[in-house]
């Protein structure tokens, strides 16, 4: 967005890091007027640019530690791409659904307790929306890195 200065940027750096950051540590480590602060804040909300705020969940305390990255292929049909997209984000343990192009049509992210569950509530689902003409799936045996940050400069 071309209407962001750097006081913006910093603020968003900052509540990237950590969204539980008060007002007044904020104005604290910006050197600005909390009034300003504040305004900022929800002028950015109000533009979209902050979505909401988020707890960072650690899948594996959670027991999701069967994580899939899922390559579908589907049939064409007048905007597909969108109702077949929300479809599948519908699915149980979907987090991510990315319209690519190229030889696959999505990439599906999806987080699982157990290879059962995945089978049952996920893959059999997918696998009987009859937009989808086929499908591959990788089990992530490791994550190497995982954030949601996006970096600023």
């Amino acid at each position: 967005m071309d209407n962001l200065d750097s006081i913006d940027l910093q603020i968003l750096k900052l509540l990237q890091t950590n969204a539980k950051y008060s007002l007044e540590e904020l104005r604290q480590i910006l050197k600005i007027p909390k009034s300003t602060l504040a305004y900022r804040i929800k002028r950015l909300e109000k533009l979209g640019v902050i979505k909401g705020y988020y707890a960072q969940l650690n899948p594996d305390m959670l027991n999701f530690d069967y994580n899939v990255i899922t390559f579908v292929r589907t049939k064409y049909g007048k905007d597909y791409h969108i109702e077949l997209g929300k479809k599948i984000a519908e699915l149980p343990g979907v987090w991510g659904v990315y319209f690519v192009l190229g030889e696959i049509d999505f990439i599906v992210l999806a987080r699982f307790k157990n290879r059962d569950e995945f089978m049952e509530n996920y893959l059999e689902k997918l696998m009987s929306m009859p937009e989808v003409e086929r499908s591959s799936t990788q089990v992530i045996v490791k994550t190497i890195k995982e954030t949601p940050n996006i970096v600023l400069y």
